[in-house]
Formats: C-alpha cells, structure tokens, sequence
C-alpha cells in the first residue's frame, strides 16, 4: 500500500519555496532526528504526528514569491516504554528543537496522541497471551487452533470515567471468529467479550465476559472476487479519454483548473488540505476559501450492550485520516485522465516513507451546466458542466471513507463524503429480534449508529478585510392588505455577531441556510459579494445530553459553528480526542462567545449520515453519500459559466447508429 522513500532526489529544504508546502522526504528526517536526539530514548520513541508546522495566516499573506521561507515541523511523539507523550517543534533550517512540551495524560480531561499502526498489532498480542480470554473464548467452543485464527479489532477505548483506565494508554478490543485468515470476520462476531488493553504495557487491563452466552454466527459471507456470483456479462466498456490531455496545470503543489487556483496540502489528522482557493474574476484571482479541510469525525452506536455501548470512534484524531490513506489505483478508485500526488510521510519509527497515489485529481463530466431552447427567436444554447475532483480515501479498521472535492464551473464548491466498506456486526440469539438496530442476516445484527463529521472552512470571501456571516429563511406572510391573494412569502434574515449566535442548526421546514459575505465590499448591484453555504437538515447527536459520547463529540449538536481565527484552534474536537473525558473543541471554543461580525472568520460545518443497518448493507455496503455545497451569492454580476465554450462531443454515439449528440 506505501512503498518507502530511499534513494529518490528530493528538494532541498532550505530552497525558497512556498510556505504551506507539505515537508518532503528530508525535512522529515531531519525534524525526527532532532526530536530522537532530544528525547534520549531512540530506540523507545514513537512518532504519531510529524507535519509542517503552517504559519500563521498573516505571515503566508505577506509572503512573496523569492523571499526565504523559514521552515519548521510539528511533532507530537511518544515513549512506548513509559507511554510519555509531548509536543516538539524542529526549526528545519538548523535541526534544532526549539519547543518542547510535556502531554498531561494522567489528570482531568486526560487526553492521548491518537493510536498507531504499531500498536494495532500490540493488541492481538496481548490479547492472544492472556489465559483469562483464551479461555473466554474456549468456552464459546472454539479449539486451541480456531483462537489462533480469531481477528482481534483494537478500538479506541473513548472515556467512562473508569478509574483503572486512568491515565493509562488504552483501547478495547473485540473479536470475531474466522474459519481461515481471509475469512470475513465482520460476519462472525464474538459477543459478551471486550478487552481493554494497556498499549504500553501490551496487557489486559479489564476483561467483560458477560456469562450469558450468544452463539458465534458461522454463515459465511466472504466477498473476495472468487467467493461472489458470477460476474454481469452485459456491462460493456465505458472510456472516460481527454486526447489532448487534461485541462488543469500542477506546478508543485499548485494547481489552476478553469479560473481556479489553489494549492494542495495532506496532514496526518486531516488528510487532504485545500489551500489558498480562489476564482479569477476581470483580471484579478478573488479569494473565497484561505484553507478547508475535514478536521475530525465521530461514529457513536446505540446499542447499549457490552460490546458496542462505548463505541464512539473519532477516526481522524484517534488514528489519522492522513495516516491511513489508500494508494489509489488508476481506472479503479479513479476514471479518466489522472494526477495523482505522492505524499512524503513519517512512519511510527519516524522514517520517511512516501505514500504513493495519496491524492487524486481529475474532471469529469457533470451533466448540464445552462441551457434555454427560445421557439420565438429559434435561439437554442446548451453548455456541459465539468467538474474538477480533488480526493483521497481513507480506511478506518471496518470502514473506508472517500472525501471528495469538487470545483465546478459557475464558481460552485462542493464536499462530498462517501461512507462504504463493512458495518460493525453484533451476535444475536437464534429466534431472537435485535433491538438496537437492523437484522443483516440470520442470527446477524447491525447496530444503528451515526456518522459525523466536522469541515472547518477558514474563509476569506472576496478578500482579507474581514467577513460577515448571516442566516436567513423563508416564512410565509400572514394574509392582508400587503398579501390580498395569500401567496407572498418573505425571507427573513439576520446577522450573526457572536460566536454563541452561531451555533445553529439546519431547518428543512424553512429552508435555513447561511451566507458569508464580505462587508467590505460592492458587488454589482450594491450588496456585499457573499457566497451561500447550502447544508442538509439531518439528525446532530442523538446521544443524551450529559453522557461521555455527546461531551467528548460535542461539535456534533449543531450543524453550524462560527469562531474567529485562531491557529491554536484547528480541530473541531480539540488537539487530543483520544481517550479525552470530552468538553473539548467548538464547545469550548465559542464559550468565550467572541465578535465574529467583519472579522477574520472560521465557519466549521457538522455533517453526516444516521444509519440503520438492513440487508443490503452486508457484506460490504454501498456507498451513502453526505456533504454540503458553497455557491456563490451575489459573488459575480453575472453567470459566471456564461464563458464555458459550446462543445459537441464527436465521440458520442446515437444508440444503433452513429451520429453525434448535443446536449445530456
């Protein structure tokens, strides 16, 4: 999947180049050199997090192209012998250490770096050794060789409060039978049996084996290639070909598609980093988006048993988007034309490694972009969409997640998250109904969950003086003398002023939604430029109020929450989810309910999907979509597509005969 960095050329760190480049291959060697040499423990240290550490806006604005860049690196590493843990900052020029901060894990609200990929096969270690939960899992009637064969899942333990957990570094592990190694375990779930495991000790800590016993479901549910139907036979080829070759340009990590500009950056946590965003408009590139990035995400589950209740996964700060990325395969995970970027990265050990095929970038077509067809004048105009795609894929133990963004034409801006992969699977009793969620197949239950998570758009609409934000919704007019005929609806708008105004939920029955506008500005009607931030009216967190999951995934109550800049607050649930007793993050940060009215805003979006599982979502399960949209308002005085050029597509073919084709 990553194929390692050794002999490759790379760029010289000290040359002159952008500021919010991602570190390369030598700039990682250096930073985890000076941090091992500081640490006085090599051989112990574990490195969890290694990025560049981004400059404050201000800096990166007065930047320009020739000047020195001065160069640091974030890191946040840990001892596996002791479980210490800090926070290091390199200067990349000198290779020295120039900050370095102790983590307080073992104190109220705790908090751990997030878990590693070595430690994930310290937990089917410690748990395979322990007597207590061989036997455990002997008395459900599995052989000395079938517990040899059980897939043992580490996740995060989340906080309850437990005082033996205190402090400690841990996860919880549940277990599922599997008759071969390539068997699918997810279809074989070991119920009444959770172990919570210290990662630095690699041992059982608490061990729940609830007597009552579930039988393990055996059916088989496999979905390799050889273990499916037999394939379609009538699905014939469909070619996604550009002859003349893509219609964007990549200058490093810079890119210019269709009078957009941005810059692509990729951080452990966060993954995907879209920098920079902006459209060119008479002459000039105009600012929408300084940075956007999905900074974390939570999956709680309802079922209030042994093996589920404490499930709660925030599966960017407890393991890493970034860290587990897929090396994306051409005319599989992505169709057509492709460039794709190559993302140097640091392992556990601190090693450059490079993550081949991290980033996708492609258009494609999108259907209709205008068109009007006027009988009067025999005037017949049609225009096609195309859309450029910025994505990545991240696997998360059961499940794989594809953040995908989209630029279209008119100077629209779209998220969009694809949830596929396998749902979490609990036992059930033979004869017996699953009350916590969707029966998926015999003696086979899918707990019903929720998916969330949470974009912060650092925005800069229209330029730097400062933006406004402001809500605004359709209600219909009473009848009277000003609606005689009863049809007048009015929208009703108000400003945004205080962080605490901010925290908002979306409200399909009025059609709320959100603009972000610069007030500093005139546009061509005498109002200031805006874009409108469109979301969908789902469930926030269905969780009780007062329990740990709502408090640990608080920004998850409100669709919408609006801070003013400030670089200490980068992630939605604060810098350490891990294990955090909660009350952490967009909760905390707009308590101090700060101005954000013609301010330099951030605007954080909580989205997602409630799930209940059916047949259809196993073995694997289809992809669910959710996201968002940002369009323009009052943005450009016209049509900003207007200029797409009419293009008929002489490889389209009429249905049994040739002949071209003029609109989809």
């Amino acid at each position: 999947m990553r194929e390692r960095l050794m002999t490759e050329p790379m760029p010289n760190p000290l040359v002159p180049r952008h500021p919010l480049d991602p570190l390369d291959a030598d700039e990682i060697a250096i930073a985890c050199a000076a941090v091992s040499a500081r640490s006085g423990a090599a051989a112990q240290l574990r490195f969890v997090n290694v990025e560049m550490d981004e400059p404050h806006k201000d800096r990166v604005m007065a930047w320009r192209a020739g000047q020195p860049v001065p160069r640091a690196a974030f890191v946040v590493a840990l001892r596996r012998d002791t479980g210490a843990a800090f926070e290091a900052r390199v200067d990349l020029a000198s290779g020295t250490v120039t900050e370095w901060r102790a983590l307080a894990q073992d104190k109220s609200p705790f908090g751990q770096p997030a878990v590693m990929v070595e430690e994930f096969q310290a937990v089917e270690r410690a748990v395979k050794k322990d007597p207590a939960w061989r036997a455990a899992v002997a008395r459900r009637g599995l052989s000395e060789a079938e517990i040899d064969l059980v897939q043992v899942d580490p996740f995060s333990a989340g906080h309850f409060g437990y005082v033996e957990e205190a402090g400690r570094r841990c996860v919880r592990a549940v277990c599922y039978y599997r008759e071969s190694l390539k068997d699918n375990g997810y279809a074989h779930p070991i119920e009444g049996l959770v172990a919570v495991v210290d990662l630095n000790r690699e041992e059982i800590v608490t061990l729940v084996d609830e007597p009552e016993l579930v039988p393990i479901p055996k059916k088989k549910r496999n979905y390799e290639a050889k273990d499916l139907p037999p394939p379609r036979t009538d699905l014939k080829p469909l070619h996604i070909v550009q002859p003349e070759g893509p219609s964007f340009t990549v200058d490093g990590w810079k890119v210019e598609w269709q009078k957009w500009s941005f810059r692509v950056g990729f951080t452990p946590r966060e993954g995907l980093v879209i920098h920079q965003l902006g459209y060119e408009d008479g002459g000039r590139v105009r600012p929408i988006i300084y940075r956007a990035s999905v900074t974390e995400m939570v999956v709680p589950y309802a079922d209030p048993t042994a093996n589920h209740y404490w499930k709660s996964a925030f599966d960017a700060g407890e393991y890493g988007l970034g860290r587990l990325a897929n090396a994306l395969e051409l005319g599989c995970d992505c169709l057509g034309h492709i460039h794709y970027f190559d993302v140097p990265a640091a392992d556990d050990l601190g090693r450059p490694m490079v993550m081949k095929n991290a980033i996708c970038m492609h258009e494609e077509d999108y259907g209709i972009l205008w068109k009007h067809n006027e009988f009067r004048t025999g005037v017949h105009e049609t225009r096609r969409s195309r859309r450029l795609v910025i994505s990545f894929f991240a696997t998360v133990g059961n499940y794989d997640y594809g953040f995908y963004w989209y630029l279209y034409q008119d100077g629209t801006i779209q998220l969009e998250a694809k949830l596929t992969g396998i749902i979490q699977t609990a036992a059930v009793a033979p004869g017996q109904p699953y009350p916590w969620g969707g029966m998926v197949d015999e003696g086979l239950g899918g707990p019903t969950h929720q998916h969330f998570f949470n974009v912060r758009l650092h925005m800069m609409v229209d330029g730097d003086e400062g933006n406004s934000v402001s809500e605004h919704e359709f209600h219909p007019r009473p009848w009277g003398r000003d609606n005689p005929h009863g049809n007048v609806f009015d929208l009703v708008s108000r400003p945004l002023l205080r962080e605490l105004d901010a925290a908002r939920e979306a409200d399909g029955r009025t059609g709320r939604y959100w603009k972000v506008s610069n007030p500093n500005r005139v546009n061509s009607v005498g109002n200031a430029p805006g874009y409108k931030v469109i979301v969908q009216p789902t469930p926030v967190m269905l969780a009780q109020p007062g329990s740990y999951v709502h408090a640990r995934g608080g920004f998850a109550s409100k669709h919408i929450w609006v801070t003013p800049y400030d670089p200490a607050e980068r992630y939605a649930s604060g810098e350490y989810p891990n294990q955090h007793q909660g009350g952490d993050g967009l909760p905390r940060f707009v308590a101090a309910n700060r101005g954000i009215d013609n301010a330099d805003v951030v605007l954080w979006h909580s989205f997602g999907h409630t799930h209940v599982c059916k047949p259809e979502d196993f073995p694997v399960m289809p992809v669910e979509y959710a996201g968002f949209m940002l369009k323009p308002n009052g943005f450009f005085a016209a049509n900003a597509g207007i200029d797409v050029p009419a293009d008929r597509d002489a490889a389209s073919k009429r249905h049994g005969g040739d002949g071209g084709c003029c609109a989809g």
